[in-house]
């Protein structure tokens, strides 16, 4: 064997070794990290732990997760010019593997222009209305849950990490009043379910701690990509109460205090769920 062949081999392990290295601490990190003082749990634990083994699996192969078809679409969307300034997210962006990396575990994030904070849906829409002049998409949209889905997941691996001091404070405390109140026919809160009983049985699946790093995330029971208001909506629904508006402010706070609950979890976009 040539000395270039055992080099290139040698990188090639080196490579191998330093991957296995990575995806064993995000795994690591997926079974609980150590909480921040004045959270409410001691360690913060990844839906993904909730799952069953062969839904992990499903979430681990990049190849068989579906949610990585709409990754693939936005790709393309991404360098697709749009709208009347002849613009594409690339023309202001770049490639989104290096410009977009980070991004996503940072939302919501504060804008200074609106004075209030806005996820990534909305900086998506702004992005196209501002800067492109073209049409925003639509909430549930194929297109923005794609597009969503394509940041964040430039953020796979990185920690949560939400800013909530400072102007996100009234947001945050906004968010965790609605966390603790109760709604609907059956009377429970957000912490009726991912506080106080995560781990146990309801409806033959087991309720998680109500983390947000992986969405949006593909639900095998939706056959598709759920973006993260339409799961709050669906749990308000499922309590019989009336939910809040999908991107409403009351649901823009709830995001905020729910991400600032998941902080340094790794980023699992696109997750797979039941």
């Amino acid at each position: 064997m040539s000395i270039r062949y055992v080099s290139l081999a040698g990188l090639a392990m080196a490579a191998l070794v330093l991957s296995a290295i990575a995806a064993s601490g995000q795994e690591a990190e997926r079974k609980g990290i150590p909480a921040p003082p004045g959270h409410v749990f001691q360690t913060i634990i990844s839906g993904y732990q909730f799952r069953t083994k062969e839904t992990r699996a499903l979430q681990d192969d990049d190849l068989e997760n579906p949610g990585f078809l709409a990754v693939e679409r936005a790709a393309d969307v991404w360098k697709a010019v749009d709208g009347s300034e002849g613009k594409s997210c690339m023309s202001c962006h770049g490639e989104a593997e290096t410009t977009m990396k980070g991004v996503g575990a940072a939302m919501p994030k504060w804008s200074e222009k609106l004075n209030k904070p806005v996820n990534l849906e909305q900086q998506i829409n702004i992005c196209r209305t501002e800067h492109m002049k073209a049409q925003p998409w639509a909430f549930k949209s194929n297109e923005l849950t794609d597009m969503t889905t394509f940041v964040r997941s430039q953020s796979r691996g990185m920690p949560v990490a939400v800013k909530t001091d400072g102007p996100m404070s009234p947001w945050f405390e906004k968010g965790k009043e609605i966390y603790y109140t109760r709604v609907g026919q059956l009377d429970l809160a957000c912490a009726s379910c991912h506080e106080k009983n995560n781990g146990k049985f309801m409806r033959a699946d087991f309720l998680s701690q109500g983390q947000t790093n992986g969405f949006p995330t593909y639900r095998l029971r939706d056959q598709r990509l759920i973006p993260l208001h339409e799961r709050f909506e669906g749990c308000m629904f499922d309590v019989r109460g009336v939910p809040y508006k999908p991107l409403s402010d009351e649901f823009l706070a709830l995001e905020v205090y729910v991400a600032w609950r998941g902080i340094g979890l790794p980023v699992e976009t696109p997750s797979v769920r039941n």
